[in-house]
Parts: C-alpha cells; sequence; structure tokens
C-alpha cells in the first residue's frame, strides 16, 4: 500500500471534475496560475529532475522560497520523490540560513531569484550544498529550474509509508536556537481530517488567503495542504502583506477564508480607521493563530466586517491548530476547546493534572506531532513524551471548559507567590489608545523582590516629559481595574521596537538580560 502523502492531496485530482481549476494564483503583475492537473504534471518531473543531479531518496534540500507557483510544484515533487525538503524562512538572517544549512547537511537549495542578493554568498560557500538551483526569471549561472524542469519526463509517485519522513520545518527559536522538526506523510492529512474538515469545515468554492507564509506549519496548512483537500483555490502573495495590500486582495479574489496573525488584524483595522472602507464583500470566516487574539481586536474585527476571527493555537511540532473556537462556539479572550483528534490536559509544576481556574502548562496528545528533533535527542526528549508533547505554553481552563492563555512557561513569574501572566497585564495594556505594543518581564526591585515590567511602544512618538508620565500612570490604573492591583506593572520604560523572531513573536528573554 502506498501511502505517499501526494496521492491524496495531488494525484487524485487529476482524473476528478476539479482537474482543470486552478489551484494556486499567484498575485503579481503577470497573475500566474496552476490548474490541479498542471500541478499534478509539473510535480511528477521532479524525481526525474533529482535522478539528473544525484539527489537521491531521503536527501534533504533547502526551500528558500518567495510564495509562488513553483513552491507547491517543488515541494509536493519532494515527497512524490521521497527526497526531504526543508522550508526555511525568507525573513532569518543570512547566518541563521547558513547554520540551518549545516545543520540539516542539505544536498541542494531551491531559492528564488529574488533572493540571492540576500543568500547567495552564504549558499555558495556551504561545503553541503551540491546544487544551487534558481526559482524563477534567470540572474544567474546557477540551474534554472523552470528551464530544466521542461527537460524531465513524467515519473510515478514513490512508495512509502505514513511513518516516513516528509519534511522539515525550523522552528521560530523564540528562546533560542532554531530546531529542526521532522515531520512524517500521514500528518498532512491528518490535519485536514481534524481541523480543516470539522473545524474550519473548509469548502471546495473557497477562495483561501494566508498571510502567513508557506514555510510556516500555519501557512502549509492555510494555503496548502487545506485547500488542496477539498480541491478550493489558494492566492498566494510573493510580497510583504502590508494592510494596504491585503485589503485590496481579499476582495479583488473574493477571498472567503483569510489566515493571518493578531499583528495583523491590528494592522489592518489601523488602516481601515483612515481609509474609506466597504467591506470585505465574500469574507466568510477569518482565522487567528501564531500568538493569542486579544479580545479586543477579535470584538473591533466583528464589528469592522461582520465577520468572525476564530482564535486557535497550534505549534511547529504539531503542525497546526490543535485548540481552537469554533464557527458556532465563539468566545473572544479565549482559545476555545480541543480539536476533534486531539486531547488535552494541564500539568502542574509536579506534572500533577490541575483543576480549572489553575495555571498548569497545556500538553496535546494527537498524530499529527512530529517525530522529534533533528539531532537535538535531550530536546526531543523533553518534549516528545510518548503520546504527549509539551507545548511550552501556560493556560487556565475556565468555568465553560475554554481554554484561556496565560503566556510562554518560560514566561511566567509569580508576583506576591502569585502567577502573573505576561500576556494578560499587556492585553490590558493595550486598552489604553495610545499604546501600539507591549511586552511585560519580571524585574528584580531594589529589595530583592520580583515585580513586573512594561516595555511600551506608543501609536505615535512622544519626547515630553509629562505627557509621558501621564500615560505611564493611566496604564498603572487601567491594568488595576481590568486584571488586578498586584499585577500592574511597577515600571514601564517606553521603546521604539521590541525584540522578535523572524516570525514576529517576542523574544522577552531579551528583555529580561
Amino acid at each position: 500500500m502506498n501511502e505517499n502523502a501526494s496521492l491524496f492531496f495531488v494525484d487524485r485530482h487529476v482524473d476528478s471534475h476539479i482537474k482543470e481549476k486552478k489551484a494556486f494564483i499567484e498575485y503579481s503583475s503577470k497573475q500566474k496560475f496552476i490548474t490541479y492537473a498542471d500541478l499534478y504534471k509539473e510535480s511528477s518531473k521532479l524525481r526525474h529532475f533529482f535522478s539528473k543531479f544525484k539527489i537521491n531518496r531521503e536527501d534533504r534540500v533547502i526551500i528558500l522560497m518567495q510564495d509562488v507557483i513553483s513552491y507547491p510544484v517543488i515541494f509536493w515533487g519532494c515527497l512524490k520523490s521521497g527526497v526531504v525538503p526543508v522550508l526555511l524562512n525568507t525573513l532569518l538572517s543570512s547566518e541563521v540560513v547558513n547554520e540551518i544549512i549545516n545543520n540539516s547537511r542539505a544536498k541542494a537549495v531551491f531559492i528564488s531569484s529574488r533572493l540571492l542578493s540576500s543568500f547567495e554568498n552564504s549558499v555558495k560557500e556551504n561545503a553541503s550544498i551540491k546544487h544551487i538551483i534558481e526559482v524563477g526569471t534567470k540572474k544567474s549561472n546557477y540551474i534554472n529550474f523552470d528551464e530544466e524542469i521542461k527537460k524531465c519526463s513524467f515519473q510515478d509517485t514513490i512508495k512509502c509509508t505514513k511513518d516516513e519522513i516528509a519534511f522539515w520545518l525550523y522552528s521560530s527559536g523564540s528562546t533560542g536556537q532554531p530546531k529542526g522538526v521532522k515531520h512524517v506523510h500521514g500528518s498532512l492529512e491528518y490535519t485536514y481530517k481534524t481541523y480543516g474538515k470539522q473545524v474550519l469545515k473548509i469548502h471546495q468554492n473557497d477562495i483561501i488567503f494566508s498571510v502567513a507564509k508557506l514555510f510556516f506549519a500555519y501557512g502549509l496548512g492555510n494555503a496548502m495542504t487545506f485547500p488542496m483537500s477539498v480541491g478550493a483555490t489558494t492566492i498566494l502573495l510573493p510580497e510583504r502583506p502590508t494592510p494596504e495590500v491585503v485589503s485590496t486582495l481579499l476582495n479583488k479574489f473574493n477571498v472567503t477564508t483569510f489566515f493571518a496573525v493578531p499583528t495583523i488584524f491590528s494592522a489592518i483595522l489601523d488602516f481601515r480607521k483612515s481609509n474609506n472602507f466597504d467591506g470585505f464583500k465574500n469574507l466568510k470566516i477569518s482565522v487567528s493563530a501564531g500568538e493569542a487574539l486579544p479580545e479586543n481586536i477579535g470584538k473591533k474585527w466583528y464589528e469592522l466586517t461582520s465577520t468572525h476571527i476564530l482564535d486557535g493555537i497550534g505549534s511547529t511540532e504539531m503542525l497546526h491548530i490543535f485548540l481552537s473556537n469554533k464557527v458556532d462556539d465563539i468566545e473572544y479572550g479565549t482559545t476555545g476547546i480541543a480539536v476533534p483528534g486531539y486531547e488535552l490536559k494541564l500539568l502542574d509544576e509536579n506534572n500533577n493534572i490541575i483543576n480549572n481556574d489553575e495555571i498548569g502548562e497545556l500538553l496535546v496528545k494527537g498524530e499529527s506531532s512530529a517525530d522529534g528533533y533533528w539531532n537535538m535527542r535531550d530536546k526531543s526528549r523533553k518534549t516528545f513524551e510518548g503520546e504527549w508533547t509539551r507545548t511550552g505554553d501556560k493556560y487556565i481552563r475556565n468555568k465553560n471548559g475554554k481554554f484561556v492563555y496565560c503566556g510562554r512557561t518560560d514566561d511566567m513569574f509569580k508576583v506576591s507567590g502569585i502567577w502573573v501572566s505576561p500576556f494578560e497585564v499587556e492585553q490590558a495594556i493595550l486598552n489604553h489608545d495610545e499604546v501600539l505594543e507591549s511586552a511585560v518581564v519580571p524585574e528584580i526591585d531594589h529589595e530583592g523582590l520580583v515585580k513586573s515590567k512594561a516595555f511600551i511602544i506608543l501609536k505615535t512618538e512622544q519626547n515630553q516629559k509629562e505627557k509621558l508620565k501621564e500615560i505611564e500612570k493611566t496604564i498603572k490604573e487601567i491594568v488595576k481595574e481590568k486584571i488586578g492591583l498586584w499585577k500592574y506593572p511597577r515600571s514601564i520604560e517606553f521603546v521604539k521596537t521590541l525584540p522578535k523572531t523572524a516570525t514576529g513573536k517576542i523574544q522577552r528573554f531579551k528583555l529580561r538580560k
């Protein structure tokens, strides 16, 4: 029996009624597109392509590309060939890219023409890389994918089991070194059958757009596997997703399902305040993940668009969302309940299961869990405990059975013996009209006691000391009123930027130094 994931996502569509339907449309000046039939034909040439360059089964290749039509062709072509694609974030520094290539021992790299200027030196000087394959308009003397694939012939999909390694992702490294996360073939279909089918309820007639790029676990499901499961159409955006571009795209392509992260929803809300807005005419539902969605953003989005945001949480290790609100059961300020097919539990510091209204670390059980970290045995053992995976997130389960996000395990701290959630404090601070973003960390005061400190970015830079003192005082009063007297930040520092990962997550550990 052949359990190669590409059979479900690609091959089965070639004889169906959707074979001539557009699978992907690239939002660019040329408006390129590819049908399901052509995706099958082109991806089936990769096995011949790899054989020409002596790239063999289980060899690893880097995909360092923008979201373009060739991306799904190369990704599925790898899986059909038994070659393992390693999906890399194009926002990483060249130093980190070089480190990951060394770590993965990849044999080749597929790189977008437009990214050559940023990463060429890192790639060509790396001893592991035997072939550099340029994707897009030819700008170099490297192998050009578009030219070379035309010379290749069709070959059948390689046989494998659902438990064989299909692809790698690298974690964002919000607390340190990126980790190579190995995923198997069977996990892709499992995320569709659980979240995509039972929570999102994605349909063949849907038109999908995801701000999160294909190199993210979140984006891979949003823009690739979920729509391909049902024969829907995905809009790909190669460039940076600014509020103006995203707003135009949603209406231009009649997008029905929109995936983003809280900062994007917030940016679009701010953009629409100062621009005429007639609504997103075909939008049915939006999804937020990557970080917890502040309650006020969800409510403001509904006021603006008359559509809801489904807030959920997933991870690179679990491949996609395993805890989520549902279309008919949304409670803003919570992350909802377990996605069907997953089990959740909260543990205290002694690994005891805890009751409602107590903070604990979230563990998840489900078949999409990664096979482990590459060459990190100790970290694999600490994260993957049999059938259970530690998420590193702290949650409370409220009286309604909904999970409320408190923060990362490494970010939580106690004040006066009581747990403080940085996210909860940050969410309260956002109620101040002049605050754009904040990050809360513990700070030791002059008596050696732990207190909270807030680093805050204002929407408009403010230089007047008296005005800043007034803002600081008001923020403290808002926090006391909203979430409790002991939780307000004892000190506040106004800053212009916050340290973040390439995925946009705040690196609080850098602020604690």
